[in-house]
């Protein structure tokens, strides 16, 4: 059994009785490490847990169990009548099936009539939960803050009450933001928070997390910049900031030795260094997650190392200001070159650049123009070094295959094949082996191509999924390979339906493809302005928030 702590003076809803209170399992179909360094599951379990209504537990996919059991009771997880499954990469579609398998639990949700009521939240149901459908009885479109605590009450009182399952979705298809299969009026909205004062953080903290002993501490949600590849800067819009006051009182209630800061574009936060400081003052170790080279001055850098910061994360995305510029990146070179020779003369041990390649369009010419700025960086790592023996020790560079993304410019975009991806990845490790003290490391692209095939399925996807679930990809590819690899690299009409279009993400169609017409041209358009979504009204966000604000603002 993993050993896992509460972080906070949450009450214990495990050890709660069951009479009168409903019982619920949320699930991360991930191993503990993996489900422990993951937020959005434990959300949903802090708000469960403070009703009294609930007795809740969580349960991960532990190789080393026969049968999925919950953290702190061992309770099997098909004696719990509410199952909450948190998914977060389609990866996890056939690790959720492969759970149901191990417990007992009925894969298709036709072959379970009653109890338990199996339900799925996390980043793919704003993407495109399609494929996993058929396991499941009901998705939540939203953020967990955003009313999906009503969801679950309905659940109870159905449960408690001694009602069927039946009538819970029956009542629970009339909630803004619950998708219930056949009973949900069609498109459903997404249900977002209008600010971010009860922004995410670590409930449980672990040794045996991905990020040992770290409380994960969430600063800003969403993304202003709409690169045309990013599906969370679709997905998680409107870009909020968390207000530093909250953050602190979080902090001074868990009283964590390690705090990671987690947001999409951590250095336009303006409290950042002031909270950093007040981190400092309290004797707390820190880390940031992905920062953007223009938000990185010296002072910052200075700052971090100083407080004992030794690794900074950068994203190049493209291979050249091309395909950059294509893709709405704006990375001023000149600003990474300067973090670059900065981080040396502080002597920081890694810096790491990740990389994106397949690229529509993408050319010898953009490779040739990432080898000249490699040697540039090279050459900014040296110069900060200057005489001394040591500077910056490690760049690691590692890249990933482009994945066309629901609701991205670029979901209607062909996947680049296996074959391409193989021969990027290729032409990229010889350039770096040229280099010493730089690393270069690649995604694999069978694994990139199911991605793929995955992101932009429907329905018909699952029964691969339960037999990759059963066993597993390897044998899967070498039945489904190739049919596999020509869905993820078939372009989608730009005037056909898409499946993901079931729900109401936020940004309007109409936006969406004057995005990928953008992409076409290499014109990059301007980031997100301060103004207020209700009065912005460029993406079609201004509907999802005047429903957050309780305000009505009309279509124009």
């Amino acid at each position: 059994m993993i050993s896992v702590r509460l972080s906070s003076t949450l009450p214990r809803a495990a050890q709660r009785q069951w009479g009168g209170r409903l019982p619920v399992a949320v699930v991360f179909p991930e191993a503990p490490e993996a489900a422990l360094s993951t937020l959005g599951w434990q959300v949903v379990y802090r708000l469960l847990a403070e009703q009294d209504v609930f007795c809740v537990e969580p349960v991960f996919a532990d190789p080393a169990s026969s049968r999925p059991r919950s953290v702190f009771t061992g309770t099997e997880l098909g004696r719990f009548p509410l199952v909450l499954a948190s998914l977060n990469f389609e990866g996890d579609y056939p690790a959720l099936v492969r759970l149901f398998m191990d417990a007992g639990v009925p894969v298709s949700a036709q072959e379970r009539p009653d109890w338990p009521l199996v339900m799925v939240g996390g980043p793919v149901t704003f993407l495109n939960p399609f494929p996993v459908l058929p396991a499941v009885d009901a998705l939540w479109c939203g953020e967990a803050e955003a009313g999906f605590l009503r969801v679950a009450q309905t659940v109870a009182l159905t449960w408690v009450n001694g009602g069927g399952k039946a009538q819970a979705l029956e009542a629970m298809a009339a909630i803004p933001g619950c998708l219930v299969p056949g009973r949900s009026p069609l498109p459903v909205r997404r249900q977002v928070t209008a600010d971010l004062r009860t922004p995410a953080h670590s409930v449980f903290v672990s040794p045996e997390a991905r990020f040992a002993d770290m409380f994960l501490l969430e600063v800003n949600r969403g993304c202003p910049y709409g690169c045309r590849f990013c599906a969370a800067g679709s997905i998680y819009r409107p870009a909020r900031q968390a207000p530093m006051e909250v953050l602190q009182r979080i902090v001074e209630e868990a009283a964590p030795r390690k705090v990671g800061l987690v947001g999409t574009a951590l250095t336009d936060w303006p409290d950042l260094m002031p909270f950093l400081s007040w981190l400092r003052d309290r004797r707390a170790h820190f880390s940031l997650s992905s920062v953007r080279a223009d938000g990185l001055s010296e002072d910052l850098l200075a700052f971090l190392r100083h407080a004992g910061v030794r690794t900074v994360t950068l994203a190049l995305e493209g291979a050249s200001s091309r395909l950059r510029a294509a893709m709405n990146k704006g990375l001023d070179e000149d600003a990474v070159l300067r973090v670059v020779a900065t981080m040396s003369r502080l002597r920081f041990a890694t810096l790491k650049l990740y990389l994106i390649v397949g690229w529509p369009g993408e050319e010898e010419a953009d490779f040739k123009e990432l080898e000249a700025f490699l040697e540039r960086i090279q050459e900014a790592r040296r110069a900060g070094q200057g005489r001394r023996a040591t500077g910056l020790q490690l760049i690691q560079l590692s890249a990933s295959a482009l994945v066309p993304k629901p609701w991205t410019a670029m979901q209607w975009a062909p996947m680049a094949s296996m074959e391409i991806i193989e021969a990027a990845m290729g032409r990229i490790r010889t350039m770096v082996a040229r280099h010493r003290g730089m690393r270069f490391s690649a995604e694999n692209a069978r694994q990139a191509c199911v991605q793929g095939y995955l992101a932009r399925a429907d329905e018909s996807a699952f029964p691969v999924i339960v037999e990759a679930a059963e066993h597993g990809w390897g044998k899967v590819w070498r039945r489904h390979g190739a049919y596999i690899e020509a869905e993820a690299c078939r372009p989608r009409p730009v005037a056909d339906p898409l499946p993901w279009e079931r729900l109401d993400v936020g940004v309007r169609r109409a936006y969406v493809r004057g995005q990928w017409e953008a992409f076409g041209r290499g014109r990059p358009t301007p980031a997100c302005p301060a103004q207020p979504c209700t009065a912005c009204r460029r993406c079609g966000m201004e509907r999802v928030m005047g429903t957050a604000l309780g305000v009505e603002v009309s279509q124009g």
